[in-house]
């Protein structure tokens, strides 16, 4: 089953707010918040994937809740799209140095705005994606990397000792340091000693 992406949609008019929920809510969760200091707290509670940001509010504006978001590293690869009435360049100019991924001014075309979320939505997916195959493969060579250095080797046995100095055979301290599996054959000085087969 395919996520549904959360989006919080904040906007200090109430109409705004159910005008986004309408155009959204088929393809999207969508959270609603009617000032700053509310979207922040439905961002820790909530971690949405996009968030649509009004600039002109009371208490905090757009901009400074864009700050306050940016400066948590939690949250701070969400795109941000400010849909606002304030019309101006230096408005875009000011939100995109900010941090914001895109800027729309109302009133926004419902197709348009359809767009440009399902556009940023997918590039939030496959950085994620990303993100997450990059742990994983640093995850990965970290159990690599706890074969590297110095290993003691018994030098007639080949038996190897541990961290707590007790001794264990070859394959079964690469078995419980690794996820090397081990599959069983004979070498042709073993099949000659042991067999008497010459290669």
């Amino acid at each position: 089953m395919d996520k549904r992406f959360r989006i919080l949609a904040v906007d200090d008019e109430y109409v705004n707010t159910q005008l986004i929920k309408s155009v959204l809510r088929e393809e999207y969760d969508i959270l609603t918040a009617l000032n700053g200091y509310e979207a922040i707290n439905l961002l820790k509670q909530y971690n949405p994937d996009l968030i649509l940001l009004d600039v002109m509010m009371p208490d905090l504006n757009g901009f400074e809740v864009c700050k306050i978001i940016r400066s948590f590293t939690d949250f701070d690869t969400i795109p941000i799209i400010f849909l606002t009435a304030l019309d101006t360049q230096d408005g875009a100019l000011q939100g995109l140095e900010l941090g914001g991924i895109d800027y729309l001014t109302k009133p926004v075309n419902r197709d348009l705005l359809k767009l440009r979320v399902r556009n940023h939505i997918e590039s939030k997916r496959r950085n994620d994606l990303v993100k997450e195959q990059r742990d994983q493969l640093e995850a990965a060579l970290a159990r690599v990397k706890q074969l590297e250095g110095i290993i003691p080797i018994c030098m007639f046995c080949k038996k190897i000792r541990d961290d707590q100095q007790s001794w264990h055979q070859l394959e079964a301290y690469i078995s419980d340091h690794s996820e090397a599996l081990f599959s069983h054959g004979i070498c042709p000085h073993c099949a000659e000693e042991q067999y008497g087969i010459k290669p």
